[in-house]
């Protein structure tokens, strides 16, 4: 197959083409700067220049490719509702340029919109109050147009080298208050997975396409926070507290949020009609031995 990425240099696009390339796959990934037309012809990928405010250049990536996976979102929570409408905008346009097709189109989701506190599968429903819930309605409603759509929840830790996300964040914060923090008794549960096991999730999703499927990139169900925050201290060698919710975001500013998280997820309907078995290690095991603890600047 030919295969259309977007967010093709991302943490974890750029593992999605890596390993869409060893299944023997051809990628066109898309590529907003030079640097990463660059990163792509070096690992073998074709490139099509554009970003995601750029209809012709998505439009152009899809007519030419087999299968779409769509890994891009705009990670800038100070803007997070421009973040989520320039997602819907985008998936609009590739979802039209794929219509009638049934190619297989891979959207980008999160098992942190799904309701908190109970074990979830991939048959729950995001709550309607979150606002990345408009990009799976608009992912969704083009399966009514022939387009073979499938939503690849992922959790709030991809964890492996490189990881820029949640993790390093929390590490990056209790360095600058001086104590690695939980809120209340800290037993919320954050799902995980390994970046490499997510990106051959993704293959196999493009490869079967499973249309108006969602499907679960979770190895580990629920990771207690406080084991979490109990690591960074340990690693950092700071103390590990409880605050409470009136304190958390004095702590925890913009982050309290996802910290607050109790988002276990189930993904044994995935592993079954899939045929994904996650190979790597847990989140714990990989801050301890990845080089998630650089010593500071």
């Amino acid at each position: 197959m030919r295969i259309f990425v977007t967010g093709a240099t991302g943490f974890v696009g750029s593992a999605v083409v890596k390993q869409l390339l060893a299944r023997s796959h051809q990628v066109l990934g898309l590529a907003r700067s030079e640097a990463s037309a660059r990163q792509l012809h070096a690992c073998g990928a074709e490139v099509q220049k554009g970003s995601l405010e750029d209809a012709e250049s998505l439009q152009a990536g899809v007519r030419a490719t087999d299968a779409v996976i769509h890994t891009a979102f705009i990670h800038d929570f100070s803007r997070f509702e421009a973040s989520v409408e320039a997602d819907v905008w985008a998936i609009n346009i590739i979802g039209k340029t794929l219509r009638g097709s049934k190619r297989p189109f891979i959207v980008t989701s999160a098992t942190a919109m799904l309701p908190w506190g109970d074990r979830v599968d991939e048959q729950c429903k995001p709550a309607a109050t979150h606002p990345r819930h408009r990009s799976d309605l608009a992912a969704l409603a083009l399966t009514e147009q022939d387009v073979a759509v499938t939503l690849m929840r992922l959790p709030p830790s991809v964890h492996g080298a490189g990881d820029h996300g949640f993790i390093p964040m929390l590490i990056d914060r209790a360095r600058k208050n001086g104590v690695s923090a939980f809120i209340e008794d800290g037993v919320n549960r954050w799902p995980a997975v390994q970046r490499d096991d997510a990106a051959a999730l993704y293959c196999l999703a493009a490869e079967n396409a499973l249309a108006g499927a969602s499907l679960h990139a979770v190895a580990e169900e629920g990771i207690p926070f406080r084991q979490i925050a109990t690591l960074i201290g340990e690693k950092l060698d700071l103390p590990v507290r409880s605050v409470s919710q009136a304190e958390a975001a004095g702590y925890f500013d913009w982050m309290t949020h996802f910290v607050a998280m109790d988002n276990p997820t189930s993904s044994q309907w995935t592993q079954q009609v899939s045929g994904w078995t996650p190979q790597g290690c847990g989140l714990l095991e990989e801050m301890r031995e990845a080089d998630y603890f650089p010593a500071p600047q």
